[in-house]
């Protein structure tokens, strides 16, 4: 299954380990942390056009989507349960 998390961009459900919601995590020192060393080693892809709400984490980097954490924890649950009818 996969997630759409913004513009034309989808990743498979499988390569997600967190989905953060940056108004609340993206202020912690840890993320701020995370952001910067994704940024520096080149594994962070911006799609949300200077409104990032969320932090999509994969196994290869990070995605700086414009949808909120919760609409894509919703998508993830929704496509996740499809995948088992």
């Amino acid at each position: 299954m996969y997630l759409h998390v913004g513009t034309d961009v989808v990743v498979n459900l499988r390569q997600v380990i967190a989905i953060l919601d940056l108004r609340s995590a993206g202020r912690g020192q840890a993320t701020v942390e995370l952001l910067e060393r994704l940024r520096r080693e080149g594994r962070l892809t911006d799609i949300s056009g200077g409104g990032a709400k969320s932090l999509v984490l994969t196994r290869s980097g990070g995605i700086l989507s414009p949808i909120s954490s919760t609409t894509l924890k919703r998508r993830s649950v929704s496509n996740t349960e499809v995948c088992h009818l």
